[in-house]
């Protein structure tokens, strides 16, 4: 089997990005995006997905959060893709619920290359780790339409705004480690009748 990284750099006006990804690590990672809370949550995504991710980052954070969030989710989208490939021999979806205290979180994922977020994260409007609550759903909003994945989100139930984000974050890493599984008995073969994702 052929390597399944990714290492994407982009470069705005706004934000300057590296990040390597390794679908078959061992939950390494290296996180430096000047934003705690989201290094915090891209921890995650590596540690529960098992993935090998580096994310480097230096943002436009005197003007807020926002450009730092966005691109990195969609860097972090297109190096899935690119790390992905043809998608051949995949599982392809996946999904998972997952309990943190009072919170429980699912998330469920399709590498379809249809592009789609469905998100319901119940948040209550207060900022998180210094972030405003609008910025989660734009962060796996623009993940999703990079990676062109279709991704489910919902919290269904809970109190502490920290515990419904922190759910939701290992919930998708989860799904992700399920849908990026290769399958030997297909041999493979694209995982669609189409015979392309």
């Amino acid at each position: 089997m052929t390597a399944r990284t990714a290492t994407v750099s982009r470069r705005t006006a706004e934000t300057s990005i590296d990040i390597t990804l390794d679908l078959d690590g061992t939950g390494k990672f290296v996180t430096d995006t000047g934003v705690g809370f989201l290094d915090h949550m891209l921890s995650h995504i590596a540690k529960h997905g098992v993935f090998d991710l580096d994310v480097r980052c230096k943002g436009d954070l005197w003007i807020d959060q926002h450009h730092t969030v966005e691109d990195i989710g969609i860097a972090l989208g297109e190096a899935l893709a690119q790390a992905l490939g043809d998608k051949a021999g995949l599982v392809r979806a996946g999904s998972a619920y997952m309990p943190l205290d009072e919170t429980l979180a699912f998330c469920a994922i399709d590498l379809s290359g249809r592009p789609f977020a469905k998100l319901d994260l119940k948040l209550l409007g207060r900022e998180i780790g210094g972030l405003p609550p609008d910025l989660f759903n734009h962060f796996l909003e623009s993940f999703a339409f990079a990676a062109k994945l279709n991704l489910h989100v919902r919290v269904l139930e809970g109190v502490n705004d920290h515990h419904k984000i922190e759910a939701a974050f290992k919930a998708m890493a989860r799904a992700l480690d399920a849908a990026v599984r290769v399958d030997p008995r297909r041999g493979g073969d694209i995982p669609s009748t189409k015979g392309t994702i």
